[in-house]
């Protein structure tokens, strides 16, 4: 049997705001929002939808299903985008929405066994260089490895290196664009902290890539490119995004394209073997009772299994798991609710030829 490498990928993971107010040790609930003064009005609002939330609820009490999910397609790597800092501090930057989760709560991490955090997003510097800092701190004292931003330069530009045994390595290098709302002012440099952010779409900055990726990447390494783009809502793919895309797997070594920022799933193209997800939508956030945008269903998620094949680094199967998110907590979506989100990705991803087939109680990609 072919050896692969099984990656679980999924989009934003929002544990501030309401969400930490649920949790053991919640921060202090008061916000900068022009709609909303304390993060625990999101918590009413979810309440006020769907009914009680536990308070405190269980570290693992937000993954909800995703668990079992996790546990039934026993993944060789946990990679979560987190769009949340991880801090006390008072310093936030001067923006309408600032996410931060307490420190004390970092264990809501390791309940879902992740193993890497991409930080290269547009909330990462919510809270100035000294969120940033302690959230880089916290997350190495519990072990998770991070990627896309660091205390300078060279660190926000290292990948996260995951072992997984047998010298086989996952290699996840992170970056964020201005399309997605990532200020050039939170660029990391030789002598200030911040994030890695992309230029642009260029073919110089594919080259730029490149150069970091075979700085580091041995043959048989899987390289994850993590991108934080594009807008929030709309399923339409950018062409730069597109191209920039082909060009990573074709000129930079990267073997799977995992993008986010979109608060729901977009379409999913195989390039030259190698899989692009544009975007993977929120995983889990506190946006449940808020009203608007509702055509795109943010209340639905999906957990994404990419499987490798560890000699030739092509894609075996992309699995996706249907969920959705009901009291900040995740359950497996109901059948009608499964059969909309597999007809929406199948919808969108006729554009690149491609189409799904039935998996369990989800489905997966036609390779």
């Amino acid at each position: 049997m072919t050896a692969t490498t099984k990656l679980f990928l999924c989009g934003d993971v929002m544990t501030g705001r309401g969400v930490d107010q649920i949790l053991p040790h919640p921060g202090p609930p008061h916000l900068r929002e022009r709609f909303a003064r304390s993060a625990l009005e999101y918590v009413a609002l979810a309440e006020r939808a769907h009914g009680p939330i536990p308070r405190p609820a269980e570290y693992t009490y937000v993954w909800g299903e995703a668990l079992e999910i996790l546990e039934e397609e026993r993944p060789d790597a946990r990679l979560i985008n987190l769009e949340t800092c991880v801090t006390t501090s008072e310093d936030a930057e001067p923006k309408e929405i600032n996410y931060r989760m307490h420190p004390g709560n970092v264990p809501v991490l390791s309940a879902a066994g992740i193993d890497c955090c991409t930080l290269a997003n547009n909330h990462s510097l919510d809270w100035g260089d000294e969120g940033l800092l302690e959230t880089l701190d916290v997350l190495e004292r519990a072990g998770i490895r991070t990627a896309g931003a660091g205390w300078n330069l060279a660190t926000a530009e290292m990948p996260a290196i995951v072992g997984m045994g047998n010298g086989r390595r996952v290699l996840v290098f992170a970056f964020g664009a201005h399309d997605s709302g990532v200020p050039d002012a939170w660029r990391a440099r030789s002598d200030k902290p911040g994030v890695n952010v992309l230029a642009d779409f260029s073919r110089t900055t594919v080259a730029q890539v490149s150069d970091a990726v075979n700085a580091v990447a041995r043959e048989d390494d899987i390289v994850v490119a993590s991108i934080h783009w594009g807008s929030n809502w709309g399923y339409e793919i950018a062409g730069a995004h597109r191209r920039f895309a082909h060009d990573l797997i074709d000129s930079a070594r990267v073997d799977v394209v995992w993008g986010h920022s979109s608060h729901h799933p977009k379409a999913i193209e195989i390039h030259a073997g190698r899989p692009i997800v544009y975007g993977c939508g929120d995983f889990l956030n506190d946006y449940e009772g808020i009203p608007g945008y509702r055509e795109f269903r943010g209340d639905l998620t999906l957990m994404y299994f990419v499987a490798v094949d560890a000699a030739s680094r092509r894609l075996v199967e992309l699995a996706m798991r249907p969920l959705q998110i009901r009291n900040f907590r995740l359950r497996r979506a109901a059948p009608d609710d499964a059969r909309w989100l597999r007809q929406m990705i199948d919808r969108e991803c006729a554009q690149f030829g491609h189409r799904t087939r039935q998996r369990g109680d989800g489905f997966a990609l036609e390779c």
